[in-house]
């Protein structure tokens, strides 16, 4: 068993503390008496055993902080755990609501966007079908006038044709006539020699026609 040993010096030195090995201790609690250490009179201490009562104070602080962390920390740390789980989901379900929105707008944009698109297509096809009508149209006029000139051209051509063959007939009837008139020495018939001619040269015209 330790023993503490104090020890001071005559001039006011510091004091000494020396633990010296006993083999007895004395119970001031029985008159004085020594008893060998290790018996039931003097059992060896344990410095680091804490006593009956340090146990029941340190029990008692500790059921103080647990009544005290149950009653008052914790409802105010749920607390604050629950305010802050609402808000997370408040704000999930505002992006949410958000989110559809934006999904509704970009829907709508869309149909709103093949809608025009369509329209455009419609108008393009009404501009083509138009143009293409007056350009059938203008097509079939410019053929008519064409029609149109070549049958004048095709008339005015028949009648140059017509004059210039009676001038021919003309032309031809004379010299027959003068050969015949050469030839028999008397002047023909007129009307027979026209009309031998005429026939003569309507059957040429017919033939190569």
């Amino acid at each position: 068993m330790l023993t503490a040993v104090v020890t001071t010096s005559h001039s006011g030195g510091p004091l000494q503390v020396n633990l010296l090995e006993a083999e007895t201790c004395e119970r001031t609690d029985l008159n004085g008496e020594e008893f060998p250490v290790g018996s039931e009179e003097c059992p060896e201490l344990n410095p680091i055993a804490p006593e009956a009562k340090e146990m029941i104070w340190g029990f008692g602080a500790f059921m103080v902080l647990l009544v005290v962390l149950y009653f008052w920390l914790f409802p105010k740390v749920r607390k604050g755990m629950q305010a802050r789980y609402d808000s997370i989901q408040s704000d999930k379900e505002s992006a949410d609501t958000l989110t559809a929105a934006a999904r509704a707008d970009v829907a709508e944009y869309e149909a709103r966007l093949t809608s025009v698109r369509a329209e455009a297509q419609q108008k393009v096809d009404a501009a083509r079908a138009t143009l293409e009508s007056e350009r059938s149209e203008q097509i079939a006029a410019a053929n008519a006038r064409i029609a149109e000139k070549r049958a004048a051209a095709t008339a005015e051509v028949d009648a140059a044709r017509q004059a210039a063959m009676a001038d021919v007939e003309s032309a031809v009837t004379d010299v027959v006539s003068r050969a015949t008139e050469i030839a028999t020495g008397k002047a023909p018939n007129p009307a027979t020699v026209q009309a031998a001619v005429s026939s003569a040269m309507g059957t040429t015209t017919g033939a190569s026609s």
